[in-house]
């Protein structure tokens, strides 16, 4: 076992690591295959038994376990034909709660198989297999011959082909692989037998553009489903014409030859078949019970251990839907089954009412919380000496003894997940964690989302097996893979949210009757009051809420071209399943006409240009891609993940590391020494999209800054900071009284207090100082950094109009600093009154502080590659970031010259405003601050709040190793002014 953790060293560790997944994944197929005929053959000695047993119930009661209230909730509300959201704790049994609902209709004869019957919507490529895996389980055992497949960007092509014949009753996908099948000239058929959807992690797609991508494949299923019932249907444009008339003749003696490819003959047979008036899954599986085990009693999904779990009804209160389905709990006659049903899961979520309205479009739904006695322990790692003078990331290194102690402390068999919230910082400690313990190389790993496939898988693997200590990893694995020897999470940082705490907490104990548990390890002396916070507002279930982007037209673009790509569409029809969406509920005629506008001849200005003709009516005024050229380029870009180009590293002797992004690698020059997969490297050329690399002689070398490096605090973690602020003020005198983490920063604020004030929910601290560099501003709104930046840019333009002055800016989570060159008198601007926090024009005037031009561009040129402006080369020829970004801003300059009406534009200005720049928050910050107490100082020396501002600033200006000097000399000034 011991030689199978560990890999040879050697140039080919990427072969290496394929070779060893693979012998792998075979191994799993054989013993898959024997648990298999072993299954079947214990049936078919003990055939009443298995009969015995065919419910949900009973197959829990088979596994010595029994279900928890919300489960059965679940599969009731199921069986009543009802839609609805799930929310439940991170492996408290979501899964098996939504699909064992499923199969007691199987098992029961009102689904049947042979044919498409489940389709399960997942975020991650990587949570696919493990989900796969789980959904197989209970199959063989309930006797029901049903296939699970999978189809994600990472489906070989022979999977694909046997898909292309037949469907799998149970089809494990991704919301852009969904898009695809959409894109299929049978697709009208995907929806012929499927009975329910299932949306999981929709607390991660509800946010973004993906999850409206998931609203509208969902409109388009919910249509498809309507239109098969629909005595109306055969002249519908679908094509599925055929399968709506044979459902409702039950002709099926002659089927045409595509749905005798994929058996859709048997599946819209079984549509119309089964009876509806079976007794409850419920009623059922409590018929074949006996009475528990002691095993179920104290074990598993132990019902002993479930605390009263609610259901509520939630309608939404959107705009009417046309042709509605019947609202969810009413029951059809057998002649016109029920709907098509969608259930969401979620884990982490604040607001769940309108999550569900998201989901399903409006319409009332179940909407189930799962609450198990669950049991979720937060601590902090305490540094030995937090110091008075904070800076962003200098107790990185003294923090990493304590945790390579805590990973030690692990029972044997048991793994840590060490989170940081961005590569680089993950790519620092797994260094770290090496220098610091040699012999554990081969028993800890990274993982992010830029290494190589095959190195992810392998250390996915290695962390079920039990076979790594440790992981060091990013956002990468946040979602639900199962991996049940991990026994500890350790958050490096701060997480800034509540929801992310909780998320990456459930990846320990990730099991009912298990408890979860992470550690906060600070990086910094405020992190310390961000750990105390976070702790409270998770006990108070304090989760962030998450809102559906609103009418994103590049989405709907590229959607449009899709359904004309697939089956083709009237417009009518088409526009009502659009505005069967919450993002798309409030869509105007005129921007409809816009969309049909642009992807059929490009708009005003790119009329001329064929590429942009994506659609066209025929004879019959049904909207067709009629190029196949186009319709290849667009299968190619479907999708609305955007992200720079990325570059393959690879070894100059062979095997690949993974990829990074183009904008990082332009930056080097040959020779140049970086840190990239846990290995210090040296840049030998970069050839046709790849980066060739060698191992490098020094250690010493750049760590690469990959995308969205930082997260802005939560509006629910500032609150509870800010609450964390004045109850340290309030208990200062019994400091005994505070939390840990509090105590050892009381130093701290004792100082921040002596020479200014500590910020407060009722106050705001606004700081100036005078130094060689010029007049510095130092303001603490705690309204996150994205705010921030925003405030900071409005106060610079605004001030900047009453004397001419030369501004750089910094800001944090708590706040933000202004350097002027002139000597500007602050004080008497942040007056009661003043003009400089006021929200008269503030739209007009954070455009003008910020230039808007250019952050619209570099937003444009991502709704450029959603709406299928840029095409981003096929596979093997990926053009460059340079060409991509030169092709889309040409297209940005013409659309402003030639047409500044066009709505893409105006999405563009939107987004910036909402999404760079919080345009939300930053109005609402803004009041707070008008609301507040203003206190103002003059400062001698900057403050503990003030310091990490500076160092921000002078991040960007100085070397890592003149950095360092730096800050040494300014905190030995700072703490021999502070005195003991």
């Amino acid at each position: 076992m011991a030689e199978s953790r560990r890999l040879p060293p050697g140039p080919n560790v990427g072969t290496q690591l394929r070779a060893r997944r693979a012998a792998q994944a075979r191994a799993e197929r054989v013993q898959q295959q024997a648990a298999q005929q072993a299954v079947a053959a214990a049936a078919t000695r003990d055939r009443g038994r298995q009969l015995a047993l065919p419910s949900a119930e009973g197959w829990f009661a088979a596994q010595g376990q029994r279900p928890f209230e919300f489960q059965r909730q679940v599969w009731d509300a199921v069986a009543a034909g009802r839609s609805g959201l799930l929310h439940a704790t991170t492996g408290a049994g979501k899964t098996y709660a939504v699909y064992l609902a499923l199969l007691n209709e199987a098992l029961a004869g009102r689904v049947r198989g042979g044919g498409l019957r489940l389709l399960w919507v997942t975020p991650m490529r990587a949570l696919s297999a493990d989900t796969a895996r789980a959904l197989a389980v209970p199959l063989a055992q309930l006797g029901l011959d049903w296939q699970v497949g999978v189809r994600t960007g990472d489906t070989d092509s022979a999977e694909r082909a046997r898909q292309g014949r037949r469907l799998p009753e149970v089809l494990v996908t991704t919301p852009e692989s969904l898009s695809l099948l959409l894109t299929r000239a049978d697709s009208a058929e995907l929806a012929a037998g499927l009975a329910l959807v299932v949306v999981d992690e929709w607390h991660e797609l509800i946010g973004n553009k993906r999850g409206v991508q998931v609203q509208l494949a969902l409109a388009r299923l919910r249509a498809l489903a309507r239109r098969r019932f629909s005595p109306s249907a055969g002249s519908s444009a679908e094509g599925g014409g055929e399968a709506a008339d044979t459902a409702q003749s039950g002709a099926l003696s002659a089927p045409s030859p595509r749905s005798r490819e994929y058996n859709w003959d048997e599946a819209v047979a079984t549509a119309q078949g089964g009876a509806l008036s079976a007794p409850s899954p419920r009623s059922r599986g409590e018929g074949a019970l006996s009475a528990p085990s002691p095993r179920s009693r104290g074990e598993g999904w132990g019902e002993g251990r479930s605390s009263a779990s609610g259901e509520r009804a939630a309608s939404g209160q959107g705009a009417p839907h046309p042709d509605p389905l019947p609202v969810s709990g009413e029951r059809e006659s057998s002649s016109h089954p029920a709907p098509l049903r969608v259930w969401g899961l979620s884990a982490t979520l604040g607001n769940l009412a309108d999550a569900m309205h998201v989901l399903l479009a409006g319409r009332a739904g179940a909407l189930i919380e799962g609450r198990i006695d669950k049991r979720i322990v937060i601590d902090t790692l305490l540094p030995a000496d937090t110091g008075r003078f904070p800076w962003g990331g200098h107790l990185g290194i003294q923090m990493v003894a304590p945790v390579v102690r805590e990973i030690e402390s692990l029972p044997k068999g048991a793994s840590a997940i060490v989170f940081t919230n961005v590569r680089s910082q993950a790519e620092i400690w797994y260094q770290a964690l090496l220098e610091a313990r040699p012999a554990w190389a081969g028993l800890i790993a990274l993982h992010h989302g830029s290494l190589d496939k095959a190195v992810r898988e392998w250390v996915e693997a290695g962390l079920k097996a039990g076979t790594l200590k440790a992981v060091v990893a990013t956002s990468s694995l946040d979602l639900g893979v199962d991996f049940l020897p991990v026994e500890r999470v350790l958050q490096v940082g701060s997480p800034k949210g509540v929801a992310r705490l909780l998320q990456r907490a459930g990846r320990s104990g990730h099991a009912p009757g298990r408890a979860s548990r992470v550690t906060l390890v600070p990086t910094h002396a405020l992190e310390l009051v961000e750990a105390a916070a976070a702790q409270k507002a998770a006990a108070a279930r304090a989760v962030e809420s998450r809102n559906a982007p609103r009418k994103p037209l590049d989405v709907l673009v590229q959607h449009v071209v899709s359904v004309a790509l697939g089956t083709g569409f009237r417009e009518d029809e088409l526009l009502a399943e659009v505005r069967d969406t919450a993002s798309y509920a409030g869509l105007t005629d005129a921007e409809w006409q816009w969309v049909l506008d642009f992807a059929g001849r490009g708009g005003e200005s790119l009329r001329a240009y064929p590429e942009y003709h994506r659609i066209r009516q025929d004879g019959e005024g049904i909207w067709r891609v009629p190029d196949a050229q186009i319709a290849r380029r667009h299968k190619m870009s479907v999708g609305t993940i955007v992200s720079e180009a990325a570059m393959v590293v690879k070894y100059a002797s062979g095997g690949t590391l993974g990829t990074v992004e183009e904008g990082f690698i332009a930056r080097l020059r040959k020779g140049d020494v970086f840190t990239f997969g846990g290995k210090v490297l040296e840049l030998v050329r970069v050839q046709d999209m790849t980066a060739v690399v060698q191992p490098a002689r020094s250690r010493s070398g750049a760590v690469p800054r990959w995308m969205g490096t930082k997260l802005p605090l939560s509006v629910e973690m500032a609150d509870a900071v800010l609450r964390e602020l004045e109850e340290a003020l309030a208990g200062a005198a019994a400091p005994a009284q505070l939390a840990p983490e509090m105590q050892r920063v009381l130093p701290l604020l004792a100082i921040q207090k002596r020479w200014s004030s500590v910020p407060t929910r009722a106050r705001l601290v606004v700081e100036t100082m005078r130094s060689r560099e010029g007049r510095h501003l130092f303001v603490y709104p705690f309204a996150g950094r994205l705010a921030h930046l925003g405030i900071a840019s409005l106060i610079a333009w605004r001030a900047g109009r009453t004397q001419p002055a030369t501004f750089s800016i910094a800001v944090n989570d708590y706040g933000f600093e202004l350097l002027a060159s002139a000597d500007i008198a602050w004080l008497p601007q942040f007056r009661p009154g003043s003009p400089l926090l006021a929200e008269d024009d503030l739209l007009e005037h954070v455009l003008a502080s910020l230039n808007a031009g250019e952050l619209a561009g570099r937003r444009f040129r991502e709704i450029a590659r959603v709406a299928g402006l840029v095409f981003t080369g096929f596979p093997g020829q990926p053009k460059s970031a340079r060409q991509l970004q030169a092709s889309s801003s040409l297209i940005y300059e013409v659309l402003r010259k030639y047409d500044p009406s066009n709505l893409l534009l105006g999405q563009a200005d939107r987004e910036v405003l909402e999404q760079e720049l919080d345009l939300a928050r930053l109005r609402s910050a803004l009041a707070g601050m008008r609301a507040q107490k203003v206190v103002l100082h003059e400062l001698s020396r900057p403050t503990p709040f003030a310091f990490p501002l500076m160092i921000e600033r002078l991040r960007e200006a100085l070397t890592t190793e003149k950095l360092a000097d730096r800050i040494a000399r300014m905190v030995a000034e700072l703490e021999r002014a502070a005195g003991d």
